[in-house]
């Protein structure tokens, strides 16, 4: 069964009716969806097989800092579409998303509990990281949840953080991953290959008649990697190719905008638009300014070969993502 999104307690509650489960819950942003996280959702799925329950997470729109601290609200690795095609992807059977706005921000932590996780979701134990707080003002945690659980008739377990390779798994050490450049570090913490998805956009052409045939990526994703050259993955009409993208602004060109631009492998299809994802495996070089198309498309061509090498090495597609 595919996953159920539904937005309020109260659309919960008509949607799954009086009968309605009991839950193995988790709460959280789960931005990224990385491999902490994963270790949490994959908990969640466990409990409910072991105990016959609905598995589901309660998650919230917008991330909250943008509500209550904007200046410092991070940028996101994930939309919510991608995040929910994540749990779906898990085994997750139902999300609830919640609109955080300032009314859900005053909400105290003791009713937090009793609106959402007892009287909606009917929850019989829940699953949430050693660091989570909730409630007004941050008042809840751990300790809080687990003495309202004691009353309310449902366990808690906390999960202590992922620590890979030595370096603690969250959201913003993948952010500052991906700045550097470094997206095989995002990779190795994400356990896939870092996407931007969006739809197919028309280019100038210059590319195309100059250079090297390419498909223009228009995504609303906030983060990007740092500009530059990569071999990566593109997902198009369902079927993977593997590619080399330039994300920058063409200074060959002279361009001003930044474009996500990618060729890809055994591809010759013209194609102006539709969706489009793009898959990050290592970065190849920086962005750079040539004299002029024939010195750039010699660099490009160059820059596949090195992709193709790179996709060739045993080893290189342990964290292939099928389309």
């Amino acid at each position: 069964m595919p996953l159920e999104v539904l937005h309020s307690s109260e659309e919960w509650r008509m949607r799954l009716g009086n009968a309605r489960p009991r839950t193995a819950v988790t709460i959280g942003n789960f931005d990224g969806v990385h491999l902490g996280h994963q270790k949490i959702l994959r908990g969640v799925v466990e409990r409910a097989r072991e105990m016959n329950l609905m598995s589901a997470v309660l998650t919230f729109y917008p991330h909250p800092a943008r509500v209550l601290r904007p200046e410092h609200a991070p940028s996101l690795l994930a939309t919510l579409r991608q995040r929910l095609a994540a749990f779906d992807a898990l085994g997750i059977d139902a999300a609830m998303v919640l609109q955080f706005d300032a009314a859900l921000a005053k909400v105290t932590a003791e009713d937090f509990v009793r609106r959402f996780l007892v009287r909606a979701m009917c929850a019989r134990v829940v699953l949430v990281g050693a660091n989570f707080r909730f409630g007004h003002r941050g008042a809840g945690g751990v300790e809080l949840l687990t003495q309202i659980g004691k009353d309310r008739g449902f366990e808690v377990e906390s999960i202590e953080p992922l620590v890979k390779d030595g370096v603690l798994v969250s959201s913003t050490a993948i952010r500052q991953a991906l700045h550097d450049g470094r997206v095989a570090d995002a990779r190795h913490m994400l356990g896939r290959p870092f996407a931007l998805a969006g739809e197919i956009q028309p280019g100038t052409g210059q590319g195309r008649k100059l250079v090297v045939p390419t498909l223009n990526l228009m995504t609303l994703q906030e983060t990007l990697p740092k500009k530059g050259v990569y071999a990566t993955e593109a997902v198009v009409g369902g079927k993977i190719y593997r590619a080399v993208t330039n994300v920058g602004v063409r200074p060959t060109f002279d361009g001003a905008n930044l474009a996500i631009e990618s060729h890809l492998f055994d591809f010759a299809e013209t194609l102006a638009e539709g969706p489009l994802e793009v898959r990050f495996w290592e970065r190849l070089r920086d962005e750079q300014k040539f004299a002029g198309p024939e010195e750039l498309r010699a660099q490009v061509l160059k820059d596949i070969e090195t992709a193709k090498s790179y996709f060739a090495r045993p080893g290189n597609l342990e964290s292939r993502v099928e389309a």
